[in-house]
Formats: C-alpha cells, sequence, structure tokens
C-alpha cells in the first residue's frame, strides 16, 4: 500500500509547482489518509541523546512544517521526532515566488524561501494545544528586518520554552541576507551567551532544562570550523545539527535548475555534509551530541551519518522523491543492518567510520 501510495502520490504532486505540492502535502497529513507507520519497536534504535529520550534516531528536519501545523502526523509516519520552524518572531511571507525548484536527475532541492512563517505566536499556540507525548523541537530564527537578531533568537526561547521538546537555533540558511555572519566567532560567542542565558533563566523558572543546538552551514572553512567549535565547547552548547543547505553546486546533472539561487539540499548534499559532520565530531570530541542532516535518503545514508559521527539523524527533501513511508522503510533497513552486524544497539555504529569521512576531499 505504501508503495502504491508513494508512486501515486509523487506522480500528482509533481503535476504542481513545488511550493503547491507542498501545501498539498501538508493538507494530507491533516485529513490523516497519509498511512501511518505500523512497525514495531526496535529497541536497538532507541538512544538518550542530551537527556532526551529518542524512540529511534530518524527525525524530521525543519523546513517542512514551518508552522507546527502537522508535528503529530509526523511523528505517527514513524519519525523518533520532528522539528518545526524555523519560526521568527514576527510573521514574515519570505522571498518571492518561485522559491523552490526540483532537480528530479539529482533527486535534490533548491530553495530560497526566506523564512517565510506565520510567527511566533501562531506556532505556539498549535504546539500548546497538543497533548502527545511525541518529541517536538522548536527551530528559532531571526526576522530579515530585525533590529536586534540576537533579541530574536532570545525571544523565541522565552516564547516557546513550555511548548519545545528541544530548541535548534538556525544561523546558517543562506536565504536571509547576513544570517549566515552569525557563524562568525564574535558574533557567535555574543548569540550562544545571550540564547543559553535566556535557557537557563527560563530552566530555573520551569524546573526543567530544555536542550539547545546549533544549526551550522556546510560550506564552513577549516578555520570556521574551529571557531564554531571551540564557542560551543566555551558555551557547554547542548549539541550541533550538522548541516544545512549549501551554496554549492558541484557535480549536479541539472544544470539549468541549478542556475537558481539559494540552498542546495537532498542527496547532491550528502557527501559534503557527512564530511563536514565528521570534521566537526573530532574537534568537540565525543560528548557533544550532533545530529547529522543533508542527503539522507535510506537506512545506508542514516547509518553511515551516524557512523562519521551523528548521534541521530534527520531528512527532509529525500521525502520529496520518497514519499511518506521512507520513515518506515529508513527504521526497516536500520533493524536488518543492526542484525548483520550483530550490535545490541546502533550507538555502537557511532564514530566508525570516523576518520574516513574526516579525511574525504569535498
Amino acid at each position: 500500500m505504501i508503495g502504491a501510495f508513494k508512486d501515486i502520490g509523487r506522480r500528482s504532486l509533481f503535476m504542481f509547482d513545488p511550493e503547491t505540492a507542498h501545501g498539498m502535502s501538508i493538507a494530507a497529513l491533516k485529513t490523516g489518509l497519509v498511512p501511518t507507520c505500523r512497525l514495531k519497536s526496535d529497541l536497538r534504535l532507541r538512544q538518550t541523546v542530551a537527556g532526551l529520550d529518542f524512540p529511534n534516531p530518524v527525525g524530521m528536519a525543519a523546513g517542512y512544517d514551518k508552522n507546527a501545523e502537522v508535528p503529530e502526523a509526523l511523528l505517527r509516519l514513524g519519525f523518533g521526532f520532528t522539528e518545526i520552524g524555523t519560526v521568527t518572531p514576527k510573521p514574515q511571507p519570505g522571498n518571492p515566488r518561485p522559491r523552490i525548484f526540483r532537480l528530479v536527475e539529482d533527486e535534490g532541492v533548491i530553495n530560497r524561501l526566506g523564512f517565510n512563517n506565520e510567527g511566533h505566536e501562531a506556532a505556539y499556540h498549535r504546539l500548546a494545544a497538543i497533548r502527545s507525548r511525541g518529541l517536538i523541537g522548536v527551530n528559532i530564527g531571526a526576522n530579515k528586518d530585525s533590529a536586534d537578531r540576537v533579541d530574536d533568537y532570545v525571544r523565541g526561547i522565552r516564547c516557546f520554552y513550555s511548548v519545545a521538546g528541544y530548541f535548534t537555533a538556525n544561523i546558517s540558511s543562506p536565504n536571509t541576507p547576513g544570517l549566515r555572519d552569525l557563524q562568525a566567532r564574535e558574533s557567535l560567542a555574543a548569540l550562544l551567551s545571550a540564547v543559553l542565558s535566556a535557557r537557563n533563566e527560563e530552566a530555573l523558572k520551569a524546573n526543567r532544562k530544555i536542550p539547545v543546538f546549533l544549526k551550522i552551514a556546510p560550506d564552513l572553512t577549516e578555520e570556521g570550523m574551529d571557531d564554531i567549535a571551540a564557542e560551543a565547547l566555551a558555551h557547554d552548547l547542548d549539541g550541533l545539527i550538522v548541516s544545512n543547505t549549501t551554496l554549492g553546486r558541484e557535480g549536479l546533472k541539472d544544470h539549468r535548475q541549478a542556475k537558481e539561487a539559494g540552498g542546495l539540499s537532498g542527496k547532491p548534499v550528502f557527501e559534503k555534509s557527512t564530511a563536514v559532520l565528521a570534521r566537526m565530531r573530532k574537534r568537540v570530541g565525543a560528548a557533544m551530541p550532533i545530529i547529522g542532516v543533508g542527503g539522507v535518503s535510506s537506512a545506508e545514508t542514516a547509518l553511515e551519518k551516524i557512523r562519521a559521527g551523528a548521534d541521530l539523524v534527520q531528512l527532509y527533501s529525500s521525502m520529496v522523491y520518497e514519499g511518506p513511508g521512507l520513515p518506515a522503510a529508513i527504521l526497516r533497513g536500520l533493524s536488518a543492518l543492526l542484525d548483520r552486524e550483530g550490535v545490541a544497539s546502533i550507538r555502537e555504529l557511532r564514530d566508525t567510520r570516523l576518520d574516513h569521512w574526516a579525511d574525504r576531499k569535498v
């Protein structure tokens, strides 16, 4: 049934422009018509990361459910966790359309959305109405016209503290002018100091400490990676998400769509993002949690991220091509791979190809 749904759904959705198709997929999840995951839980896939219990290591990345419309429906597909956003304090329309482009030959996506979302208030009210116990992260960002971008992130922490499973500070989107400048060492130090101070203040009030992750770009120099690692460790950050979309266009088959401005995601970014992940693991050490993102499209690619140093993985663009049955397919595949490896926990495979990926030239 899932296979038939994938084939029919993909043909149907690809008749529409990507942004319209995205809206249709959100609507389908809201109706409950999308088949849910019926897999029995595999205890070998469970992990505790940053103090949180994850039923499995496969999550939905931010960018799909920007306004917290369908987090519960996504969890029912089999995801161990999901991340809403990026959400900014004020609603904003984002960049002009068209702003999403499918690279079908490459199974990639280019987007220049620009943090289009309904703002803090709308997302907060939706999350506050949820009564399930699934793990939902909140990805926070800054408004394009903000006079104080650091304060926008602080406002995100304070607004969502009562409803977030974890936070992600997104400073790596290429589609908001100047946002990636926050990855520079001095700017990053100021951001982390303010965000983590706000989190610590809220933790005292709520009597629970919610982890904060930092999402970084794959287009970093070695010096840039050194700086981020140093500040992450100095500020006792809870973890990293590696990585966001890339501005690179190397090796693409679709040269026409490759000319579009924006961040590239999907299969073409797998190698670069995985190499950066491994290099960051070497820099921050074994203890800091890392979520690996970029090009995860199968059980094999998910496990390769883990072998390269990730504790957990996220995906999004591959759902465009594989459909809603993908998370369940990855979980089945991971269980089979663990059978083959003869390990009691997927954790045992982390870092087993760390050097291979850290030395990879991309």
